[in-house]
């Protein structure tokens, strides 16, 4: 076979390849759009169809409904807790970050090196202090306790992320910057950040998705509905006795949907910091 033929055969693989896994990644979200869109009783026939014989946009308006599903109360504690959560995790990130990157203090390696350790052990080992802890500061059923939670979750990948781009930034440019009379401070504000932008918005989109899918610490430290995140909304509206298919997938989806607008508008940031960024003279 020539060079020319394999050549061929290898494309055509790996874009079957390609489409095989692009299939298996979209046939779930194609069910459930579909779904969303059918009346409840051709939602559940045998054998199911495939397309919907009769469009319906009740389910979404169902979803809107604060009798059936208070979407808009749930997106506020999940809006409210995810994007502080995330800021704060990134505040401290920034800041422990660069300390360990830069900066000389004795037990630095030590420090950075302790990060591995945070991933040998599972979150769920955390529940029964955090608990105890929480309660006893009266923070249960608070957002502010899951927020500290998440916190405390996120927190250390951050630090060790930021400490990774951070580390990659040429000690020259910040040399320069000191030489032009910025201190520790202004060089975090005005070097460091634009040249790691793409950075720091990957750790916000971290952090950020974490504290927005959560739903092991929400079900235990929230109990009051008023509370609820998205997750435990959700997961009441699978469990109501009069459950309806097409309305569970409207609601799935709108929860998806701010998740959508998040990582387009990073993609956004981070291309746009690729080609800002940086140092102006």
């Amino acid at each position: 076979m020539s060079k020319k033929k394999k050549r061929l055969v290898h494309g055509i693989f790996f874009y079957v390849g390609i489409l095989f896994l692009m299939a298996v990644i979209l046939i779930p979200f194609f069910f459930m759009i579909t779904v969303s869109l059918k009346t409840a009783k051709e939602a559940i026939q045998v054998p199911p169809t495939i397309l919907p014989q009769e469009l319906t946009m009740q389910h979404y308006r169902d979803i809107f409904d604060t009798g059936i599903f208070p979407f808009l109360r749930y997106f506020k504690n999940s809006m409210y807790v995810s994007v502080l959560a995330a800021s704060i995790s990134l505040v401290f990130g920034i800041m422990a970050g660069y300390a360990l990157s830069k900066l000389r203090f004795p037990g630095r390696t030590t420090i950075s090196n302790s990060f591995y350790c945070v991933y040998m052990f599972s979150g769920i080992l955390l529940i029964v202090p955090l608990y105890r802890l929480l309660s006893s500061v009266g923070l249960y059923n608070r957002r502010e306790a899951l927020i500290i939670i998440m916190v405390v979750q996120t927190l250390p990948t951050s630090i060790y992320m930021l400490k990774g781009f951070f580390d990659t930034i040429p000690q020259e440019i910040e040399e320069a910057g000191k030489i032009d009379g910025l201190n520790y401070v202004q060089s975090i504000f005005y070097i460091v950040i634009p040249i790691s932008v793409s950075g720091i918005v990957s750790v916000f989109v971290y952090a950020f998705m974490i504290a927005w899918n959560d739903f092991l610490y929400a079900t235990i430290f929230l109990s009051s509905a008023d509370f609820f995140t998205l997750p435990i909304g959700l997961n009441a509206l699978f469990n109501r006795p009069d459950y309806i298919w097409g309305r569970m997938m409207a609601a799935a989806l709108v929860t998806s949907v701010p998740v959508v607008i998040m990582y387009a508008f990073s993609e956004f940031l981070m291309k746009k910091g690729t080609t800002e960024g940086g140092v102006k003279g």
